[in-house]
């Protein structure tokens, strides 16, 4: 007589399943933690350096503030000082590094024994470069240019 019901072998079947499964997931969740935390890394090794160079613009502006002429130089930082012909009034910018690829710049106006803050931002050193990789739309069989914007 016949036994109704699953068997052994599929019961197995099913046990290794899950466990594939379940090992399948924690690898997945293994190399996002991993991602995760290195990209932590490098936004705090950032935040520090923004902070460092934040106090060293600080400073600067505290030693501005405080000379009767504006410097060359202050701290090893180049201080540049101007006149905005759109303000009328005399201008002072300095970058701060923060690291390989940012900088903290800063601009500052000068009136009437009153300093005002015109710039204060970290901005990205460097240019864009586009990507000459060769890849190119393919023109159809007939040989003429692909052309996106037609109403055809």
């Amino acid at each position: 007589m016949k036994k109704g019901g699953i068997g052994a072998g599929s019961a197995s079947i099913v046990l290794i399943f899950a466990v594939l499964c379940l090992t399948v997931f924690a690898v997945i969740s293994l190399s996002s933690a991993i991602a995760d935390s290195a990209l932590v890394e490098v936004e705090a090794t950032l935040l520090k350096s923004y902070y460092e160079a934040d106090t060293l613009a600080e400073h600067i502006l505290a030693e501005l503030l405080e000379a009767d002429v504006v410097p060359g130089e202050i701290r090893g930082v180049e201080i540049l000082s101007g006149w905005d012909w759109d303000l009328d009034v005399e201008t002072v910018s300095y970058l701060c590094p923060i690291s390989e690829k940012k900088e903290l710049y800063v601009t500052i106006a000068f009136y009437d024994g009153v300093c005002d803050i015109l710039t204060w931002r970290m901005r990205d050193i460097g240019g864009w470069e586009p990507d000459d990789g060769g890849m190119s739309l393919w023109p159809g069989d007939d040989d003429e240019p692909l052309n996106l914007w037609s109403d055809d």
